[in-house]
């Protein structure tokens, strides 16, 4: 893979890849057919997932510890061909082994007799139409032409319909086929039956078989709403579901490649704001333009993200309200180049708009397409199509297309750059104006865009704000508050499935296209080699008895008496012959990655040099084969990979702190690929978007409070917020103290300006984000700073988190003067300065967050 998957995109390749092994078992076993999805949210990576699992279904993969499938062949099936490309353009983008050859889109002059082993072949709806070539002749009602021989030929003189290959494919018993259903709710509707004919629906043909041709063995449907396809599967006859493959929408939202604030600007009266809000949403986009040209020229990057507005129109609108609209545009910004417009309507032409000439563009093209920077749509792109640098959009869509918004919306959250662009609300978020909506209306979008899946799950870390503003940093705020800030040690999540050697090979080779460390590579395997010649030392006498079962191959010869019906079993022993012996180096190269085994089979090689070359290096991967053997060599081989990508990363955390964004997020991730990944810093905050006013339960508007002293604040200085009673009081005794010079509301959201803690919660290890941090000035002239975190102690994660913070404290309670957690019992705010070894005490021993606070070690708190 070019890409190096999220943690929830590895996971859940994996997950799929065992369901289609089960599958494609039970197939040629049994005949069994079988079932499921795939079901992850908007922008979640679903088309870089699937060219992983064809990878690793094609060419097989040591770190799944799977083994390819010769016979696999891959029906991509989608119901728009504009979908398809884009799906092949992605999956040959992602995927270094996917090239061209194995990537077909099945055409009008398709006539092969079966599918070939190792191929994608993309088919839409539209191929299955009653005059596609493709199937003419399919049909009873087609005519055909039948030979002296007696073989039918199609109308169009060839020998196969495409429903022919299917058959043909399904029934070769070295092939197995999987149909990918993409977008894999459509072609499910009304029970899947066509509302002009009757009969099934091409999804169901292929599902269930047809006319002669079964029903396709393996059936993998993506979508994020996949429930009509998994209701019409389970009601389908002669076909087991396994479990469904189920993309956790938090974890998605937490990766950065979706934008984490969605803005969304509506009318505070009624009346006619058209115009008014068309003006804002085009400075809008001069503003995100100017922004995202300034961060590029910050990172020293020659790609700028060129950001555009969707113009989203009615299905029948007025030619001349398009004019006056884009005549606003132009008035409102001049150097606007007049070529920047596009349409993506239905019926694929130019449009003329005035003065305004508008070139029809298909819609997956127009990401690519930087030059476009006004798109105006309709409805037709709410479905398959995503365009990250999407940024800002006004629909003129009536309040009562509210859904047709919200799905279009839904294809603009995906980041430019794939990643979060560190303490900078503006960079992360997308504008959408609504011209003819009002508040009441624009609440059933908001609660759309707060889930994420099917489930109605409600997706941590996105906002959706009404009218918000933007807080920059506070003018007022020394310097030397912001690094002691920016100094904070902040946890992040374990990787799963760590792989230290991996993770190794990977920080290695990027510190040496950084220039960071010269041959960096080669450095980290040499280290590796020294260990694995200390271990060939420590696990001498193991090693020689693997190396004596690499060498021979033992069993059993069975010998039957036909008069006395006995038998007998006699033992044999053999030499083992190459093919064993690779065999077993093969199975070792996984345990020790195949890199480390190719480098130490050379080095191992080297030393035995003489005139064979050859049987060198058989010997080296004879060695390596029986080290594989030896189980614990594996870990304390992967303990010192840890610990040398360790030494690596402190040692030159401050060249890495110098590189751009893009980078320092690339150490990121190898960093976060550690089993206990060593704590990171924060991320310096540019730009928040914050919410000005907050709705009372009877649907009334009231400002929001506003404080001073924070590390952002808006044109007034002050910050405005929503806190409850308590979290207010203990926030305005904590600025009013003396020395205080600043405080930070710790941001919920998993972004790099956003403190993390760590805490276990069953086997399950999560993040909790205190909510406020505090820097003061004391005598000596030193910043300091104060973690105090309003804990409840009603939830059932409170005393986890709360032994978490301790944890936290006692490893990291250097970098800070207090660590406090408080809490309300019977009245009184009570708190637990866990920077004492004996508040941590009694956290460790309390049963619950309770009754920690009601221990000794908890003091009442002043305010």
């Amino acid at each position: 893979m070019k890409f190096t998957l999220k943690d929830y995109q590895d996971d859940a390749v994996k997950e799929v890849l065992d369901r289609l092994k089960k599958a494609r078992k039970r197939w040629h076993e049994d005949a069994d057919k079988h079932a499921f999805s795939l079901t992850a949210t908007t922008g979640a990576g679903k088309t870089v997932m699937a060219a992983a699992v064809f990878e690793a279904l094609f060419f097989g993969n040591d770190d799944y510890d799977f083994e390819a499938d010769p016979g696999a062949v891959v029906l991509w099936f989608s119901d728009d061909p504009s979908l398809n490309e884009q799906s092949r353009w992605r999956l040959q983008e992602a995927a270094d082994k996917l090239t061209i050859s194995n990537l077909v889109t099945i055409g009008n002059s398709f006539a092969s007799e079966r599918f070939e082993a190792g191929k994608v072949y993309f088919l839409n709806t539209q191929k299955f139409s009653k005059n596609s070539l493709l199937v003419r002749g399919h049909d009873v009602d087609d005519s055909a032409l039948e030979t002296a021989e007696g073989q039918l030929v199609m109308p169009d003189m060839r020998s196969h319909t495409i429903w022919d290959t299917i058959r043909n494919t399904i029934e070769d018993p070295d092939l197995t086929l999987y149909l990918v259903l993409d977008e894999a709710h459509r072609g499910m509707k009304d029970g899947g039956r066509s509302s002009s004919d009757g009969k099934p629906t091409i999804v169901k043909q292929l599902i269930n078989g047809t006319g002669g041709v079964p029903g396709i063995p393996v059936v993998w449907g993506i979508s994020a709403t996949v429930q009509r396809f998994n209701d019409a599967v389970a009601g389908m006859q002669d076909r087991s579901t396994l479990p469904n493959v189920i993309v956790d929408a938090k974890k998605v939202q937490d990766s950065g490649l979706l934008k984490d604030t969605i803005n969304l600007d509506v009318p505070d009266d009624t009346g006619d704001f058209s115009t008014v809000l068309l003006r804002r949403g085009t400075m809008k986009l001069k503003e995100i333009s100017a922004a995202w040209a300034e961060y590029a020229k910050l990172q020293d990057d020659p790609d700028t993200v060129m950001p555009l507005m969707v113009l989203q129109v009615p299905n029948s609108p007025n030619p001349q309200d398009i004019t006056n609209w884009l005549d606003t545009i132009f008035e409102q910004w001049p150097e606007l180049p007049e070529d920047s417009i596009a349409n993506v309507f239905g019926e694929h032409r130019t449009e003329t708009f005035g003065r305004h000439s508008v070139s029809y563009i298909a819609p997956e093209r127009v990401q690519e397409s930087s030059w476009i920077r006004i798109l105006i749509a309709k409805d037709a792109i709410s479905t398959g199509w995503d365009c990250p640098r999407a940024e800002v959009m006004v629909s003129f869509r009536a309040a009562t297309d509210r859904t047709h918004i919200t799905q279009l919306l839904g294809r603009m959250v995906r980041t430019p750059l794939a990643r979060r662009i560190p303490g900078n609300d503006r960079l992360n978020a997308v504008d959408c104006l609504l011209p003819h909506f009002d508040k009441k209306s624009v609440l059933a979008v908001v609660t759309s865009l707060m889930t994420g899946s099917d489930q109605g799950d409600e997706l941590p870390g996105r906002r959706v704000l009404i009218n918000p503003i933007e807080v920059l940093p506070n003018p007022e705020i020394h310097e030397d508050v912001w690094q002691k800030l920016l100094s904070l040690p902040s946890m992040a999540l374990p990787r799963r499935q760590a792989r230290p050697i991996k993770r190794l090979t990977a920080l290695a080779h990027e510190l040496a296209v950084d220039g960071i460390l010269a041959d960096a590579g080669k450095k980290a395997h040499a280290e590796l080699h020294k260990v694995l010649d200390g271990l060939q030392v420590r696990y001498d006498e193991e090693i020689q008895s693997a190396h004596h079962s690499v060498l021979t191959v033992e069993g059993k010869t069975l010998r039957t008496d036909i008069k006395t019906s006995g038998m007998t079993f006699n033992d044999f022993v053999e030499n083992a012959d190459f093919a064993v012996i690779e065999d077993a180096y093969r199975r070792a190269a996984r345990v020790i990655s195949p890199d480390l085994a190719t480098s130490y089979s050379e080095h191992l090689a080297s030393k035995n040099a003489g005139d064979n070359d050859e049987e060198a290096l058989m010997s080296a991967h004879t060695a390596i084969a029986a080290l594989g053997l030896v189980m614990p060599i594996k870990d304390e081989l992967e303990t010192a990979a840890e610990k040398l990508a360790n030494q690596w990363q402190t040692e030159h955390r401050i060249a890495i702190k110098s590189l751009s964004d893009e980078r320092q997020d690339v150490y990121r991730q190898i960093r976060e690929l550690s089993a206990d990944p060593l704590p990171g810093t924060l991320a310096r905050s540019t730009s928040w978007l914050q919410p000005t006013t907050v709705r009372n339960s009877n649907g009334a508007e009231q400002p929001l409070p506003r404080f001073p002293k924070h590390m952002l604040c808006d044109k007034d200085g002050l910050f405005p917020d929503e806190f409850n009673v308590w979290e207010t009081k203990i926030l305005e005794a904590e600025i009013g103290r003396p020395g205080n010079v600043g405080w930070y509301r710790n941001p919920a959201r998993a972004s790099q300006d956003s403190l993390g803690i760590t805490y276990q919660e069953g086997s399950d290890v999560k993040i909790v984000r205190p909510d406020f941090i505090f820097l003061a000035a004391v005598s000596s002239g030193a910043i300091v700073a104060d973690i105090i975190d309003p804990h409840g102690v009603h939830l059932g994660d409170a005393l986890p988190k709360l032994k978490g913070l301790a944890k936290y404290a006692e490893e990291n309670g250097s970098s800070y003067r207090r660590i406090e957690a408080i809490a309300e019992i019977d009245g009184t705010f009570k708190l637990l300065d866990l920077t004492e070894p004996a508040a941590r005490l009694a956290v460790e021993k309390a049963e619950t967050a309770r009754e920690a606070y009601e221990s000794t070690a908890a003091i009442d708190y002043s305010i």
